[in-house]
This record gives C-alpha cells, structure tokens and sequence, in this order.
C-alpha cells in the first residue's frame, strides 16, 4: 500500500487484496501558503519567498481553501459507520499533527505504509508525506479536523468538520462536557472536588454570578473559535463584540447555543457560512453564558434566564 502525495492532492495505490471494507473515505490533503498580503486579505496573491524561508505561512488548509470542509461542504457520517480518512501534507514547509476532536483513531497506517498501530489520538504526517486513519462513529456529534499545533486550525484556516448523524448513546457520551462548569438542570450546584456526590442545590444565581460563571464556561467552550477578544476568525468564525446578530433579540444567542446554527448569517456587515455545533450545556449554563456576552466585548448588556432557555428548548 502507497500514498503518492503531491503538492495539491494524492494518488493511492492499494493492496493486490485491497484495504478492509468500510463506509465511509475521504481524502484531506493539508498545505501550508504563503502570500504577499496577510490572512484574510482581498485579491490575488503573490508568492512570497521571504515567509517560506522564515517557515511562516499566512495560511495552513485543508483541500486548499479555507472552509473547504465547513459549513454544507462539511464531510458527512452516520452513528455506527466505519470512517477511513487518507490524509496527506503537501507542506511544503509545516509537519502537521492531525486529530480529530471528539474521536480517538482505532487504526493508523502511518506515513501511508503497512505499519499498523491502534488507539491513537494524534498522528504525525510529514511534509510530503501521509497517513490512513480509520475510526467508528459512535455517537451523533460534529467532529472537528485539525492540525493539533492548534493556532494553525484557529487562526490560520486548517480547520474541517465531520457531521455525524443518528442515534445519541449516553452510554458512551453523557454530554458533560467539563466538571468545573458542570451545572444541573435549571440552577445552579455546588460540586464538592472530593465528593462527586455532594451535589448540593443552590438559589438561583444573581445576575453578577452568571457573568462570572459564564466567563468560565466561554473560556472552555467558546472561546477557541470566537476569540478571547470576542472578535472570532474573519471569514471563518463570526464576531461576538458589539454584534448586531442578537443585538435587539437574545433569543437568536440562545437558539444559536442550544440547537446549532448553520449557513449564512451577516454579522456586522460580514457573510459567514459555516456550522455552529449545538452544545450540550443545561439551561443554567446557556443562561450564564449568554449574559456572559451579552455584558461584554462592547455589548448593551442583558439578562437570560435558565426559564428563558428552557422555553426554546
């Protein structure tokens, strides 16, 4: 077995026997660009030579564009569907470290060779190089590709996404997604570090301490894509500063949070098509966090509710 990697794409010679059957490939292609104008900026680009000698790219992608695995065009799987990725680095510069959040890689064939290692959750592909990965889906979710020298993914474009549909297992994924903002449903609790068990109801948070909850659980959850600043990524991940999307109406915030959002949106001025996972936080934790926003990076302020979550839920 062989992976022939170019600069753009990849040819692959398999097995007399070829590989075991599965039900679901794609081939991700990384590549790492370098141009006269900075990330994001408008027109035709030149080379530049000088940033590829220094090995600092403006752009690091997957498929060659920015968003070419986001949005509609995001790679598309079913729970209990076996997935192979064969993933390749053009570089000409950059190794990537590829991952994929939310799963663990049952099978890697590294460097495109027979080799075969199990249970891997980031494999190393070299510039001018590949790899195969395969995993099962388990649970529904929106798994996120990158290149785990993660500022590239979130700053510079090496980003993509793989919708899985169907059946949730709470089994496998409960949905809790951080113990030190974990909440139950509707108010707050009080998590004893050494006793899991002594969950302890509390009165309902005042609006100060849903800011500051809020302040953590954007910090865990929000904050890798829209930015510490609220800014987000231009053209890749929209701004939550002085947003006019929710500006007159916070059930667009809550809705957003509590069951996704996907394709084109205009937020201040800027067209964004891409998809916002839904997130698995209570109604507590929504609440906390949208007023969280809503009181900061230059917005008017507001209050949300774990009732007002809990009427669009």
């Amino acid at each position: 077995m062989h992976i022939a990697n170019g600069m753009y794409g990849m040819i692959l010679v398999e097995p007399k026997e070829g590989l075991p059957k599965v039900d679901k490939e794609f081939y991700v292609c990384q590549g790492d660009f370098y141009t006269k104008g900075s990330y994001g900026e408008e027109g035709l680009q030149q080379f530049n030579m000088e940033k590829a000698l220094k090995e600092e790219p403006d752009y690091v992608v997957f498929n060659g564009k920015v968003g070419s695995l986001t949005g509609e065009k995001a790679l598309k799987a079913k729970v209990g569907e076996t997935v192979r990725l064969f993933v390749g680095n053009g570089g000409p510069n950059l190794v990537s470290s590829f991952h994929v959040i939310g799963e663990i890689f049952d099978n890697v064939y590294p460097e495109g060779g027979t080799t075969l290692n199990h249970n891997v959750q980031t494999t190393l592909v070299p510039a001018g190089g590949s790899a195969i990965t395969e995993f099962k889906c388990d649970v529904p979710a929106t798994l996120i590709l990158v290149d785990h020298s993660i500022f590239r993914t979130f700053n510079k474009g090496s980003l993509g996404m793989l919708k899985v549909e169907g059946n949730e297992n709470k089994s496998i994924y409960s949905g809790q997604q951080d113990d030190r903002i974990y909440q139950g449903e509707g108010g707050a609790v009080q998590t004893m570090p050494d006793d899991a068990s002594a969950n302890v109801p509390l009165k309902p948070l005042t609006k100060e301490e849903k800011i500051a909850q809020g302040k953590n659980i954007f910090e865990s959850t929000c904050q890798a894509c829209h930015q510490s600043d609220g800014k987000g990524i231009p053209k890749a991940f929209p701004p939550l500063a002085s947003s006019d999307y929710f500006k007159s109406d916070k059930n667009k915030a809550i809705s957003a949070v509590l069951h996704g959002l996907s394709g084109k949106v205009t937020v201040n001025g800027q067209t964004f098509d891409g998809v916002m996972p839904k997130q698995t936080l209570s109604d507590g934790q929504i609440a906390s966090v949208i007023t969280y926003v809503l009181n900061s990076f230059g917005n008017k302020g507001g209050d949300v509710t774990p009732a007002d979550v809990k009427k669009l839920r």
